[in-house]
Parts: C-alpha cells; structure tokens; sequence
C-alpha cells in the first residue's frame, strides 16, 4: 500500500510576495506582525504597503 506523508507536515510557515499561499489560514507580514489577514490556498500572497514582503502564518486562537 502506498504511503501519504501528512499535508500539515509539508506545509510551510512562511511565504513571499508572489507567491502561492500553502494552507489556508491566517498570515501576518514580517514588518508587521499584528497585521493579521486571511488568506485561502493557492491565492498569491500580495504585497504589504506597496513593498514586497514574508508572510508568515499564525497560530489561531
């Protein structure tokens, strides 16, 4: 039987303008880090304030 490694464990923590969002959730930029926004998979990460940016995720809660 084939083996299916866990989608959370290939998710990544951090994405950067441009490109596409891993997992749905909430992701604040690294210049702001109470600047929270929700972002679904596959959406392209936009800039914040105009600059290119990391996009980190968030724990919810």
């Amino acid at each position: 039987m084939k083996r299916i490694a866990l989608l959370r464990e290939r998710v990544s923590p951090a994405g950067t303008t441009g490109s596409h969002c891993p997992a749905s959730g909430l992701w604040s930029p690294d210049a702001e880090p109470h600047a929270v926004q929700t972002f679904f998979e596959g959406h392209v990460f936009p800039t914040h304030n105009g600059t290119p940016t990391v996009w980190r995720r968030r724990t919810e809660g």
